[in-house]
């Protein structure tokens, strides 16, 4: 019989002694097994050569040293748990706030249309909504004479024409509005701005609703 624990490593085990095999299918040793071990070594020693005091000494220093890696893991595991938990706290906190992605860019494909979606505040009177080019150029000025009356997140689509009515290449273009709302102030919003409506966790990740999508947290750079 082995008489280190470090030999013991395969997934079988046989006795010295002649009794059942012992099966260990993962391979894993974890201190109880060694305990385990121990006693069997100590009960079918040899009677007139006994083990040595030295060996059993080392023996229980490495299950002492075992459970105290074991303790460790176990503390870790529930520290990792505790800072999910307290991510996930925060992420539930955020609704209700204003959320950033911290670009107003939308993206025009050739041959598709262009949909986003941009969030008023207040009651719209009248306005407009701006998409200019990476240049800050306006290309296209869209009336919000359509949504008079409305507010929140409302749903836009662009074919890439411009005012011109020339068709746009491919690319990245930027989305602003202003607008006046019912009280006759003036205010302006833009794409990438929106409140946090909803929470949902996927294997662990936080998606925050903004608008009709789910976006994941770390696209997120500023709430307020």
């Amino acid at each position: 019989m082995a008489t280190d624990y470090e030999a013991v490593s395969s997934a079988t085990y046989t006795p010295t002694y002649g009794g059942d095999i012992v099966e260990n299918p993962d391979s894993v040793l974890d201190k109880d097994s060694f305990m385990k071990l121990l006693l069997v070594e100590l009960q079918y020693q040899d009677p007139t050569d006994p083990m040595d005091s030295d060996k059993i000494l080392t023996q229980t220093s490495q299950l002492a040293t075992l459970e105290s890696a074991d303790n460790t893991n176990k503390a870790m595991e529930e520290l990792v748990a505790q800072m999910r938990s307290s991510q996930d706290f925060s992420s539930i906190s955020a609704i209700g706030k204003m959320a950033s992605l911290g670009s107003n860019a939308i993206s025009l494909e050739e041959g598709q249309l262009a949909n986003f979606e941009v969030y008023f505040e207040k009651e719209i009177q009248s306005g407009t909504l701006t998409i200019a080019n990476s240049n800050g150029d306006t290309v296209r000025t869209v009336s919000l004479d359509e949504q008079t009356g409305k507010n929140g997140v409302l749903a836009f689509q662009w074919d890439g024409v411009s005012d011109s009515g020339e068709q746009l290449d491919p690319g990245y273009y930027y989305v602003t509005s202003d607008y006046t709302d019912v009280d006759g102030e003036a205010q302006k919003t833009q794409f990438g701005i929106y409140p946090v409506e909803s929470v949902r966790f996927d294997e662990g990740k936080a998606l925050m609703k903004l608008g009709s999508s789910y976006v994941p947290q770390e696209y997120i750079v500023e709430y307020f």
